[in-house]
């Protein structure tokens, strides 16, 4: 006998598209297709009039004066709920776990999720001087926490920075040299394109090599080393894409067969330390393993039942940390993506995930099983996991301050200090790369006497050291100048 699936959230219909070459439509009017055509894939053209819940992820190309309200107006719709979303790789998975749980409540029963950039477009349009007509502008703060002072002291800002660090950390736990790491971070993410390739909604569909992706030149230079261009998220995409989500009794009124379902039966969400310096271990995320095994629990299945993956894919980190956290291999032969990853499938701002659960989807409704779709938020520390089944599951939500409690105790922190004078132990490093190739800055943690810090490298010699060699475990000098940490060696 079926599982009842009265008050479970299941996804009924899901569409994205993208532009490639310019040109696109403003987001209002990509958020309002993705919609039509999510609800024609569930076969309910008429349904979006009725949706009680209404949310769109945070857009970074425009900033509307009621992005919620504008949306519903063009939809017809009249929604009870409204959501504008804050920012990160967690979004999407997040919007849908919470309306899950209002189904479970009994609040809500159907709900559109929306989301997508044309980044591309106004790029392009800012470089040609032209003022694109779009609708609606009305100029808002962009939705930031000011970092630890420390880190706006050396200006660590850029996750482009900050993501390698977690890989330099786990290179020197495993012992690899640096060509064995960058060779496999190459092959990895080379197997990821090779996805994207067969992507029909793919950014960049193009199948590269490990040489290729590996490789610096002038045309593919380090970014944040030891990452190329080719390793790093792509973000000025013009994607779009739309989740229509509803309990399963609302699926059955409207007619929706249960092959045409995906139903959301395992999740959790959970956090690392916010400043990057302040875990005790730099080479791991503790978060990862508490939110990617509860969520698998939750469902009821391990990770030897999982038939699609998809692992944030922002830099090669956000891949490696959380296949260790789950105890996957990063050759497994299931893959770690089912959309290309953020550099070749494309990363549009905060609606990603909204294309990898479109793309599961796809994937399920050809042949039954399981999908297991992580996100990861600001400089690591955000972290969501979410298992989507073809059949329902439990419906107890898992318990928020639990599952934060038992990431806490597993990830003690250390204190990051503002300022040091002294020696310092290198825990993990980066040097930033300017775009003409050139390496411009270091960046270093250092685990002190007192506590961790922060400091900057200039030094030419130094900076082509760093890339020369192993330095995390070296101990290094600190000097300061009451605002900043200058280390040599």
């Amino acid at each position: 006998m079926a599982r009842s699936s009265s008050g479970r959230l299941c996804l009924i219909g899901a569409a994205q598209h993208t532009v490639r070459g310019g040109g696109a439509p403003e987001p209002l009017d990509s958020w309002a297709a993705r919609a039509g055509e999510a609800a024609a894939e569930a076969g309910t053209n008429d349904v979006l009039a009725h949706i009680d819940s209404l949310q769109v992820v945070y857009c970074q190309t425009w900033p509307y004066d009621d992005p919620v309200g504008r949306l519903a107006t063009a939809l017809g719709a009249s929604p009870r709920h409204r959501v504008y979303s804050g920012i990160g790789g967690t979004t999407p998975q997040l919007l849908v776990n919470q309306t899950a749980e209002a189904m479970l409540r009994g609040e809500l029963d159907l709900a559109l999720i929306v989301g997508g950039e044309a980044l591309a477009t106004l790029r392009t349009a800012k470089k040609s001087g032209e003022r694109l007509p779009w609708s609606y502008r009305q100029s808002s703060p962009f939705p930031w926490t000011p970092p630890h002072p420390a880190e706006m002291a050396h200006q660590v800002l850029q996750a482009w920075e900050t993501f390698p660090l977690w890989d330099t950390a786990r290179r020197a736990r495993l012992g690899a040299s640096l060509t064995q790491d960058a060779a496999e971070a190459a092959t990895m993410m080379a197997a990821m394109s090779r996805v994207a390739a067969d992507n029909p909604h793919a950014w960049r569909p193009v199948a590269l090599d490990a040489a290729t992706v590996g490789t610096p030149t002038s045309d593919n230079r380090y970014v944040g080393w030891p990452y190329t261009k080719h390793e790093v998220a792509v973000m000025d995409v013009d994607m779009s894409a739309a989740l229509l989500l509803a309990t399963g009794e609302k699926a059955d009124e409207l007619g929706v067969s249960e092959d045409q379902r995906l139903y959301l039966t395992g999740w959790a969400y959970a956090e690392d330390p916010e400043s990057i310096a302040e875990r005790a271990d730099m080479s791991r995320s503790a978060a990862m393993a508490v939110t990617g095994r509860h969520a698998l629990s939750m469902a009821g299945v391990g990770l030897d039942d999982i038939d699609v993956f998809d692992l944030y894919s922002c830099f090669p980190s956000s891949l490696r940390l959380g296949a260790d956290a789950l105890g996957l291999a990063l050759d497994d032969p299931r893959g770690l993506t089912v959309t290309g990853g953020l550099p070749y499938a494309g990363g549009p701002g905060s609606a990603y995930q909204l294309h990898a659960i479109a793309s599961a989807f796809d994937r399920l409704r050809q042949r039954s099983g399981h999908a297991l779709i992580t996100g990861v938020g600001m400089h690591l520390a955000k972290h969501v996991a979410a298992v989507w089944s073809s059949a329902p599951g439990p419906t107890e939500p898992p318990d928020p301050a639990a599952l934060q409690a038992e990431v806490d105790a597993a990830q003690l922190r250390k204190p990051l200090l503002t300022t040091w004078t002294g020696p310092g132990e290198v825990l993990a490093y980066t040097v930033a790369h300017g775009r003409d190739g050139s390496p411009q800055s270091g960046l270093v943690v250092l685990d002190t006497a007192a506590g961790r810090a922060l400091a900057r490298v200039h030094e030419p010699e130094l900076l082509a050291d760093a890339e020369s060699r192993e330095l995390v475990g070296a101990t290094v000098m600190v000097s300061t100048d009451g605002t900043r940490n200058e280390a040599r060696w």
